[in-house]
């Protein structure tokens, strides 16, 4: 099956045939077709329904990029990242990741909605094109990207027959009375005339049927084409007559609608009725009436549905956003509706910080992703005022769980950096920021940049007594030896900040994090039996508490010292959980440490064919996270130790061509290929066996040193 992340459904007016068999065409003639006409003119459905009907020329995938909801133009190369589904722990810049993994790969990128990114969204086509030849771009706006090579495609709007088949088609689900028989198909056809055959405009105004009759709907445009133009109809542009229908629409909201039209345009991209609820409701719309006028959007299609990870959510129409923004303006309620929302998705970016350490933690994963448009919106207004930069701060750190857990360490960083970039007077939001910038960039291997938000956390914290982020900045630091393979460092520093959060009575995500981390520094020196005390422990209040993520890290640890006691099966047990857990949160460090010890255990077991595969498959994801885990040679321990074992028994050629077949596989198939539990007998090899690093749960320190490193 090819990869894609199109929408499962398409809207049901998709174009003509033979609009759609020509832009067919043009696409599998030009590396680059953009579909250019009016707002509401079909573009992004006939994209999206052409590119759907073309994935078989893709081998590598067809994948949308929706720029229309980006307010950043730093984020276009981002969004392109996030897109193609891929995840990247190191200090690449997106359009670094971007060609890198595109340069041999057979792609279609869609992009749609970049009319107001469009230089910055012209410079990265024309970069990704002339390094990648093997990619074709499809891109949907209101006009072209002026890129050499660019064909344009200009969609016309609709003639008198098909608008009057889509006007009936919608008028019906509308839930209209009668049919084409009990309408005029001459009144139809000369109101498709009127709205000049701009499919956006006949839903609007089939949405109105189960009201009106075919002549009302038509006088009232008529009426209102007038009041535009003094009655000279015939100069009236597509883009006006858009507009004009809009607008009708408009006219015949409730006040309670259009109210409520005019304050979701503060919205970037989907949002659910609790935040419309919150945000919208107050004078004039009290929040016990949101739910009906929203209803009434939704019957009128000015507002549409859709489903998602987190739960149903809601998005209104660019063009009908941009009407109620201007009706927000002329209200002077704008500056106030953007605060409104800022505080919510603020108090949401709080909520989920909280529930990140429970059973929901997977919701809260699902429930930001959703909400992420609307979190950068936030952050951008934050931004604007110099003297609310203490709030940015606040935000990008109470974020940390989705930058460090959910693999988004690149745009963490984004926010991160600008955020503390201003100065601020509220030094508790400002050091928040700073542990998680330090957090962030450990994980993106930059020590340089860790070591000094750390520092500057650390002595800030100490002047002016927040024990709580002296901790974390303590902790970090101690997280930074761990990576540099200073274990006895590691210990002190981590163990510390530990002692400070019991004192404090701080427990949450990352303080088990850092008994899991004190118990890894353990077990390289050798202790492994307090290791496995220690993860034992924090397996056990992640039970309680619902916890996953760190759960994961914990189980890594415990199955390492069932595998150093012979125990292959409860190791692969283990390991089967912590790399799925891994796997769902995007946590590439997690979910690489587990496939390679997976791979280790599977030699063991007398499959070093498969555990050749298993390497070769997490190869990849070591590209993502960078330098194989910084260089760390403890980290990179059981990689070394399985190559060495697995090699000896299969010989070069073959122990070669497992990890080339490994390698092919995409992350989802790496993933059921480590979790599969079929074993053929037939093909495992015995043969002599590597020393272990660890001989039994009670090894010594001498012992431990055996394990390689760099």
């Amino acid at each position: 099956m090819r990869r894609s992340n199109l929408p499962a459904e398409l809207n049901r007016f998709v174009g003509r045939a033979d609009e759609r068999a020509e832009l067919t065409r043009l696409l599998g003639e030009s590396r680059l077709v953009t579909v250019v006409g009016v707002g509401g003119v079909g573009k992004t459905r006939l994209g999206l329904k052409v590119a759907s009907t073309t994935r078989n020329r893709h081998v590598d995938g067809v994948w949308l990029a929706d720029l229309s909801v980006l307010r950043d133009p730093d984020l276009v190369a981002l969004a392109l990242v996030e897109a193609l589904e891929l995840t990247d722990h190191t200090l690449r810049t997106p359009r670094e990741i971007l060609t890198e993994h595109l340069v041999e790969r057979r792609t279609l990128l869609v992009l749609d909605g970049f009319e107001h990114l469009l230089a910055e969204s012209a410079d990265l086509v024309r970069e990704l094109l002339r390094h990648s030849p093997g990619l074709t771009v499809l891109a949907m706006g209101r006009r072209p990207l002026r890129v050499d090579g660019e064909v344009v495609f200009t969609l016309a709007p609709m003639d008198e027959t098909d608008g009057a088949g889509l006007f009936e088609e919608r008028a019906r689900a509308a839930g209209a009375p009668g049919g084409p028989d009990g309408r005029d198909p001459a009144v139809v056809h000369e109101l498709c005339r009127r709205l000049d055959g701009i499919p956006l405009a006949l839903e609007l105004a089939a949405a109105r049927m189960p009201l009106l009759t075919v002549e009302q709907v038509l006088h009232r445009l008529d009426d209102r084409f007038r009041l535009l133009t003094g009655g000279a109809r015939g100069g009236l542009p597509r883009h006006q007559t858009l507009r004009t229908a809009i607008g009708w629409s408009h006219e015949l909201c409730t006040p309670e609608e259009r109210l409520l039209w005019a304050r979701l345009s503060v919205f970037a991209g989907p949002f659910d009725l609790e935040a419309v609820e919150y945000v919208c409701g107050g004078p004039g719309l009290p929040a016990d009436e949101v739910l009906d006028a929203l209803g009434g959007l939704l019957a009128q299609s000015l507002v549409a549905r859709e489903d998602t990870a987190a739960g149903p959510r809601y998005r209104i129409l660019d063009t009908v956003s941009a009407y109620g923004a201007e009706w927000l303006a002329a209200l002077g309620d704008t500056e106030r509706m953007r605060r409104r929302h800022r505080d919510w998705y603020m108090g949401l970016a709080t909520w989920c910080e909280l529930e990140w350490f429970s059973p929901r933690q997977a919701e809260v994963a699902a429930c930001t992703d959703a909400a992420l448009a609307n979190l950068r919106a936030a952050m951008e207004l934050c931004l604007e005022e110099p003297d609310e930069a203490h709030l940015a701060q606040h935000l990008a750190g109470t974020l940390w769980f989705y930058w460090a857990g959910c693999g988004r360490l690149a745009e963490g960083r984004h926010w991160l950096d600008r955020a503390l970039a201003l100065g601020s007077e509220h030094e508790d939001a400002r050091l928040k920021a700073l542990w998680v910038l330090g957090y962030v960039a450990i994980l993106q291997g930059d020590s340089t940049a860790a070591v000094a938000a750390l520092h500057e956390c650390g002595e800030r914290a100490r002047s002016v007594g927040n024990a709580v982020a002296e901790a974390y900045a303590t902790h970090r630091m101690g997280c930074l030896a761990l990576l540099s393979d200073d274990m006895p460092r590691a210990e002190e520093l981590i163990g510390s900040a530990l002692e400070a959060y019991r004192e404090l009575g701080e427990l949450n995500s990352n303080v088990l994090m850092g008994q899991v981390e004190l118990a890894m520094a353990r077990v390289f020196q050798g202790d492994l039996e307090g290791a496995v005390a220690l993860c034992a422990e924090v397996r056990e209040v992640c039970e309680e508490r619902g916890e996953r993520w760190t759960k994961a890290y914990a189980l890594y640890v415990l199955a390492y010292a069932a595998w150093c006691g012979g125990d292959h099966g409860e190791a692969r047990k283990l390991l089967s959980e912590c790399v799925t857990i891994n796997h769902t949160f995007h946590d590439l460090v997690g979910l690489v440490l587990g496939i390679e010890l997976l791979a280790l255990v599977t030699a063991s077991e007398g499959d070093p064919a498969e555990a050749a595969v298993l390497q070769g498959a997490a190869l990849p994801v070591w590209d993502s996270v960078g330098l194989q885990l910084f260089g760390s040679g403890y980290f990179n321990g059981a990689r070394t130790l399985c190559e060495r074992q697995a090699g000896e028994v299969l010989g070069a050629e073959l122990y070669g061509a497992s990890v080339r077949e490994g390698r092919r596989l995409s992350l989802d198939a790496a993933v059921d290929r480590a979790l599969s539990e079929r074993r053929d007998p037939a093909t495992r090899i015995t043969g002599p066996r590597a020393p272990r690093p660890f001989r039994t749960a009670g090894a010594g320190h001498a012992e431990a040193r055996r394990l390689p490193h760099r």
